[in-house]
């Protein structure tokens, strides 16, 4: 099973919901904005403390979800 170490969930922080490393950015913000047609090049210009494999990690996560596996978070 994969695990997501740079997703997590803090209820404290945004409400609970997935994000990137305990920032304010979510999981959802991040698929949202590449679903609506941004690119990786795009989302990391607009927030530079964004690393690539946190995008891709943010895809993994959400895809993991919509197969209906489990998800492990280490954070």
């Amino acid at each position: 099973m994969q695990e997501f170490q740079r997703i997590t969930m803090d209820p404290k922080v945004m409400g609970g919901k997935p994000c990137i490393r305990g920032m304010r950015v979510t999981v959802g913000m991040v698929v949202e904005a590449l679903a609506a047609g941004r690119t990786i090049e795009q989302l990391l210009a607009d927030f530079p403390y964004l690393e690539d494999a946190d995008i891709r990690e943010a895809l993994g996560y959400a895809a993991r979800l919509a197969q209906g596996h489990e998800v492990t978070l280490t954070g």
